[in-house]
């Protein structure tokens, strides 16, 4: 398997050029001593962004019941809500999209993602899916049973969802340092090994259907795990004859994150990489928007059994078998967009710029999650409103709070994004953070500056900021379609100060 993968790479020039380019430093040192990100590619496409007034902009933030997914975009200035679906796609994805073959059954744009399913992740079958989520409900429908327990370094909120509704629940093997905003850890998305064993030991392994790790933890700041600590997980789980799915949606970054931290493959290419994580896994699942900057998702495994045992659940849910709910023109871009996933210069954008943004805010006292990890920078909530209690959604307020002061759209992960015990009573969440995303190749230096100056003018009004609170509350996944209220009329302050330190200034 592993040879006919590297063979297969050999004999594909897109692939070569990236295994090439993977081997190079993307690193610019500059003569003035400067240590800022450079873009390693050109814009030839441009789409006009709208920043709007403050006025219109706390008008808004009202409209959309003070829940940012709820916003317009035309009301959007920079959206940094999520990475999911908005990363830019390269000429190459977009040059790709025209050969589609829309066949409903048999495409031979299917058989194009198959073997870069295969060439990148080393995975011979393939069941395609619309997105992560739907692959997650493939699994836990298939996997989890009443009482079933899984293990993993931390919870999605999506996979929480799917795995509580088919009468599961999930134990968080976390290190010590996962939940800690400031640490030096650089894999803080690690499993405990010994909390592991003992979980098992408590639980049984017949009760537990896999283990998931996922790849630069989603909820706790993008936070990578180290190939040594899944290789005592994998030793684990198959001694006790459990299976070990890996949740790939940010397997490039956790890549990256594992080549610039992790002695051993220093000098290894980010393809090598790749396929040396996905080998560890019995199965792998992956959310396209994320990895490929595409559409579409899928569940890979070298275990035919395995796949042919959830085959008609993809039938069910998704679509045939050969496009599983995808535009056929999103899974050509995606088979180009695994295959660059094994770029280094691709990789590693988000994650510089992200580093650079963290660094900046570090100097000026405003408290994030470090290391800087992928998928965003993330700004801790309780340490930046330390006098809203966690009740009243301070990392809900602070994305609030921020799109009034900048148009910028970020997102709340923390008590909003957690869910009510059955006494209804909020089960708070271990963090509270602004996540604001990073999608690869979308922002310029100067907007991430601009991001830099209005959380710094935030963090000296933040003593203005008060909390929010739900008005209409769903029982699944409330903080996509949930509404809010202010708690008072902190939102008019905010903005009447905004006005009166920048005058007429957007």
């Amino acid at each position: 398997m592993k040879k006919a993968s590297v063979k297969s790479t050999s004999k594909t020039p897109s692939a070569a050029s990236a295994t090439d380019a993977s081997n190079a430093s993307p690193k610019v040192k500059f003569f003035s001593g400067e240590h800022i990100p450079l873009e390693l590619h050109k814009v030839r496409v441009v789409q006009k962004l709208h920043l709007v007034p403050v006025e219109r902009r706390l008008a808004a933030m009202q409209e959309a019941g003070f829940n940012t997914f709820q916003l317009g975009t035309k009301d959007v200035f920079l959206d940094m809500l999520t990475d999911s679906g908005v990363n830019a796609m390269s000429d190459n994805q977009i040059a790709a999209m025209m050969q589609a073959d829309d066949a409903y059954a048999g495409s031979q744009s299917f058989a194009r993602l198959q073997s870069a399913v295969e060439e990148v992740f080393g995975k011979k079958y393939l069941l395609p899916a619309h997105q992560g989520r739907a692959c997650e409900n493939i699994l836990a429908q298939h996997f989890v049973k009443p009482n079933s327990v899984i293990p993993m370094n931390y919870h999605f909120t999506t996979t929480l969802a799917h795995i509580t509704r088919n009468g599961g629940r999930i134990v968080e093997i976390l290190s010590d340092d996962a939940l800690k905003i400031k640490s030096t850890n650089p894999f803080k998305g690690n499993i405990d090994i010994a909390k592991l064993e003992a979980s098992i030991a408590t639980h049984g392994a017949g009760n537990i259907p896999f283990i998931r790790m996922e790849a630069s933890t989603n909820l706790i700041g993008g936070q990578p795990f180290s190939i040594a600590n899944m290789r005592a997980v994998r030793a684990i789980a198959k001694k006790h004859g459990i299976l070990l799915v890996l949740d790939a949606s940010l397997i490039g970054e956790n890549a990256y994150f594992v080549k610039q931290r992790e002695a051993e493959f220093k000098n290894a290419s980010v393809a090598k990489i790749l396929l040396t994580m996905c080998d560890l896994a019995d199965i792998v699942y992956f959310s396209a928007r994320k990895v490929s900057s595409s559409r579409g998702g899928g569940i890979c495994s070298n275990n035919k059994e395995i796949i042919d045992q959830m085959k008609n659940l993809v039938v069910l849910f998704e679509g045939f078998l050969t496009y599983g709910g995808i535009s056929v023109r999103e899974i050509e871009s995606m088979a180009v967009g695994l295959r660059e996933t094994t770029d280094e210069t691709v990789m590693s954008q988000s994650p510089l710029f992200i580093e650079y943004l963290v660094g900046r805010l570090e100097k000026l006292g405003i408290p994030v999650v470090t290391p800087a990890g992928g998928l965003g920078c993330h700004v801790d909530a309780m340490g930046f409103l330390p006098h809203i209690p966690q009740k009243d959604y301070p990392a809900g307020a602070l994305a609030t709070a921020f799109y009034i002061a900048s148009g910028v759209r970020g997102m709340e992960r923390g008590t909003m994004s957690s869910v009510r015990d059955v006494h209804g009573h909020d089960i708070l969440a271990d963090a509270e953070l602004l996540r604001l995303a990073m999608p690869r190749r979308v922002f310029t230096l100067s907007q991430v500056k601009y991001v830099e100056d209005r959380l710094a003018w935030l963090y000296k009004n933040r003593n203005l900021i008060g909390g929010i609170h739900f008005v209409e509350e769903p029982t699944v996944l409330r903080f996509f379609n949930g509404r809010l209220a202010a708690n008072s009329d902190w939102p008019q302050k905010l903005a009447a100060k905004f006005r009166q330190d920048f005058g007429d200034s957007l």
